[in-house]
């Protein structure tokens, strides 16, 4: 809190000085029709500085340093303007623009207004420090899809993004566990998780759970990059998931929103934000207060969420900024269930006295210095400084709850990164072409602790009624890491990307894995040191203006994390063994447009996991089953991933009084196996041999198809949707029948349906409803062995939820 009000003071200080300055460029930007436009983005070339237009056609900029400037104005649909001009100290002035239409643009504004196909978009091929052509990457712009963003419902945000793997036991919307071809979707862990383009998770090389997730009403969009991201963001299979928050808008000096939100099962949401731009400085804040009864018993949650992000043009050049964002929940977690539960009642829970808790805190420091016209270095510094804690009855669910003490877990995270990054643009041979490098440090300490004997209550509580836990282990992870990657124009067509990454990985885990009868049984200590290089190479060649055909090919590497090493607080047992895992991805598609009614994204993959760590069932000696996690040789993923999206009115009509009707699909076959790896096992006193060749991946459906419908009428839209799932196993020994615990056996496939409408009046006004679940099916996404089951975890049922917003 004292952080907090030290960067208030700064703030309101700087507004201060701000407001006093005398030196202003100031303008209004009209149409052909001498009429405002507004969202032009105004900046100075070579520079840090740059504002937008308001709802007036209005711009600011003040307190420029006396000297030759070139204003830039543009906004897609219409051509950039550039003008010189001089300034003077303490002078005052004043340059309008008239902006002409783009004819290339015109009809895409025209789809544009229709609000239909933006939900879903494509990275540039280059942008501010990363190069992103020849890479499978999309695009998810929140403010143009229909969703329950109070809950962050995955199943919606993600309808449009080809082969996203969902598990949806988590109705709070406090965790998002996502996946793609073929990798598991716990916690994200295989995507290298950031928001504004920082580390959020614990440890993205000793523990990458994304146990925080921030509120979706502040997500500007989420970035996608498949595998191919790992030169520039790290080796992880999955690649990286970007959460982008909304800026300081910099078109006024103040702006508010309230969204309020009302659902089933006790559902409130309240978001509150502001934002604006004065002078040298930009500001945003929001908080948002979330809580409901979930839809299963004891499936209580209560979350607060808190950010505040402020930055300030130290001069032309420089920029810099921090970031400050908390969260805190108390959540009631109601356990598994075993199958015959599950087809009794899912909503039943047999848990009353589980509780869950994820205080966060991550604190980050940004700049941006501008070398030359062409050369721009970024440095960001960020840490977190988190817990996650547990208490509750924690035996298989088949054993009933005895009242009896609880057990506590509770793992303390900090960790510091930074990242430095250059980008610059060179000529050769007469083309263009572009360079990006940096240099990565990342320093975390996890202190796992485990199996300590809480209270008998049943409300959430972490102290403990003896001193100490009976398992305590303390895992540092250090991490550099150098890349370089240059993209260059071959021809007006071709383009190729090239680069390399070297990581250095250094580990330590120590202490007590567990004591009996007051006798510690100490760990023996693990270190491990990698240094490795992973390369990677595409493509793209422009068939036309708006078509392409992109490929790349990249290596990818997973150290062994403490979650790998250490067995989760139930049934679970884990290979001491285990080995660090490496692989590659391979990309070849095609994407586009087609006038300015079809979008379309269809491409072909292939991911080789080598010594990939799994499950897989083993039997007791008094034919009991459970869990065993190691390494299981390599699983291959291959398949195809398309999406399609198709405005049937603007293809053969052209244009609608009556409003847009727009059709998606997003289509994933997904064939992920292990290969050869022979397992042998004793069973009833003999020894029997077996081998994995051909099993599936656990957590791998083959297809995950989504369709929908949106309907747009000006202010007011509808979207309906269809989640159709085949079914998965949850272990690689492809068990069928589930184990007494729950803990494997068959995932069914399933098929949920989903429809939300939007209305906005008078600009500031908005209302959205919907039904998620619209046909109340009963399924489930995983089964647990381990929190907060284990078990099944069922997904909810039908849910409902009103919002109202407003903006000042």
């Amino acid at each position: 809190m004292r952080v907090v009000l030290t960067t208030l003071c700064l703030y309101l200080l700087g507004m201060s000085l701000s407001l006093a300055q005398r030196n202003v460029l100031e303008g209004k930007i009209l149409d052909q029709n001498q009429q405002p436009v507004e969202g032009v983005s105004v900046s100075l070339e070579g520079t840090v500085r740059g504002v937008q237009s308001d709802s007036e056609g209005r711009y600011v900029l003040k307190d420029l340093p006396e000297g030759e400037y070139k204003l830039k104005a543009q906004l897609i649909g219409f051509k950039a303007i550039v003008q010189e001009f001089q300034i003077g100290k303490e002078e005052k002035k004043t340059l309008d623009f008239v902006l002409l239409e783009d004819e290339i643009w015109l009809d895409s504004f025209e789809l544009l207004a229709s609000r239909g196909m933006n939900g879903q978009g494509r990275l540039p091929e280059i942008e501010d420090f990363r190069i992103n052509a020849g890479r499978k990457n999309e695009v998810i712009r929140l403010a143009e899809i229909d969703a329950n963003l109070a809950m962050n419902n995955s199943r919606q945000i993600f309808g449009r993004t080809p082969g996203i793997s969902i598990w949806e036991n988590d109705g709070s919307g406090i965790q998002l566990g996502v996946a793609s071809r073929g990798l598991s979707p716990n916690r994200s862990w295989e995507f290298n998780v950031r928001m504004n383009g920082y580390d959020i998770t614990p440890d993205p090389m000793g523990y990458p759970e994304a146990y925080f997730t921030p509120p979706m009403e502040v997500v500007e969009q989420i970035e996608i990059i498949r595998g191919a991201s790992s030169l520039q963001y790290g080796p992880q299979f999955g690649g990286l998931m970007n959460f982008v928050l909304r800026k300081p808008d910099p078109s006024t000096r103040f702006t508010a929103e309230s969204i309020n939100t009302v659902g089933s099962n006790g559902l409130f949401s309240t978001f509150n934000y502001i934002g604006g731009t004065e002078g040298k400085w930009d500001y945003t804040a929001y908080y948002q207060k979330r809580r409901g009864n979930g839809w299963r018993e004891n499936g209580f949650f209560n979350t607060d969420h808190a950010h505040l992000e402020v930055n300030f043009a130290a001069s032309n050049r420089l920029k810099i900024g921090g970031e400050l964002t908390y969260m805190t929940t108390e959540t009631q977690q109601p356990g598994g269930l075993t199958d015959a539960q599950f087809a009794e009642d899912p909503r039943q829970s047999t848990r009353a006295r589980n509780w869950f808790n994820t205080p966060w805190f991550i604190p980050s420091l940004n700049a941006d210095y501008i070398l030359s016209p062409n050369t721009k270095i970024n440095f960001k510094a960020f840490g977190t400084i988190a817990q996650r804690n547990s208490v509750g009855f924690m035996q298989p669910i088949t054993q009933e709850d005895d009242l009896g003490n609880r057990q506590v877990d509770r793992d303390l995270y900090h960790t510091f990164g930074s990242e430095l990054r250059l980008s610059t643009a060179y000529s050769l041979f007469g083309s263009e072409h572009n360079l990006v490098a940096g240099y990565r440090f990342y320093k975390g300490n996890i202190d796992r602790n485990q199996r300590g004997v809480g209270d008998a209550g049943s409300d959430m509580n972490f102290d403990l009624v003896e001193d100490s836990y009976p398992r305590d282990l303390d895992f540092d992870n250090v991490n550099h890491a150098a890349f370089v990657e240059n993209m260059f124009n071959v021809t007006d067509k071709l383009l190729l990307t090239a680069g390399l990454r070297l990581e250095h990985i250094s580990s330590n885990m120590e202490g007590v894995l567990n004591t009996v009868n007051g006798v510690p049984d100490l760990l023996i200590p693990e270190n491990r040191t990698r240094t490795f290089a992973l390369l990677g190479f595409g493509g793209e060649y422009h068939l036309s203006k708006t078509t392409e055909l992109y490929t790349n090919f990249s290596q990818a590497y997973r150290p062994v994390l403490i979650s790998d090493l250490t067995p989760p607080a139930t049934t679970d047992v884990i290979d001491p063994n285990l080995q660090d895992a490496s692989g590659y991805n391979f990309d070849f598609g095609y994407r586009g447009s087609i006038g300015t009614y079809l979008n379309f994204d269809a491409s072909y993959f292939y991911l080789n996991y080598s010594d990939r760590i799994g499950t897989i069932t083993e039997t007791n000696t008094d034919g009991s089953r459970y869990q065993f996690r190691t390494n299981l040789g390599t699983s291959v993923s291959q398949g195809v991933e398309a999406f399609v999206e198709f405005d049937p009115i603007t293809a053969f009509v052209g244009s609608s009084s009556f409003g847009y009707i727009h059709l998606f699909t997003s289509l994933a076959y997904i064939n992920a196996e292990y290969q050869d790896f022979e397992r042998t096992s004793v069973v009833n006193g003999e020894i029997v041999s077996r081998n994995l060749a051909g099993n599936r991946v656990e957590n791998a459906p083959r297809k995950i198809n989504r369709f929908g419908a949106t309907y747009r009428y000006k202010n007011f839209s509808a979207t309906w949707q269809l989640s159709d799932v085949g079914e998965t196993f949850s272990d690689a020994s492809n068990s069928i029948e589930p184990n007494e615990n729950a803990t494997s056996g068959l995932i069914p496939a399933y098929q949920v349906q989903d429809f939300s409408a939007a209305y906005t009046f008078q600009k500031r006004y908005s209302l959205k409803a919907g039904v998620n679940n619209l046909a109340n099916e009963s399924y489930f996404t995983r089964r647990a062995g381990g929190y907060p089951g284990p078990g099944i975890m069922p997904a909810d049922g039908r849910t409902f939820y009103l919002t109202f917003g407003i903006k000042l």
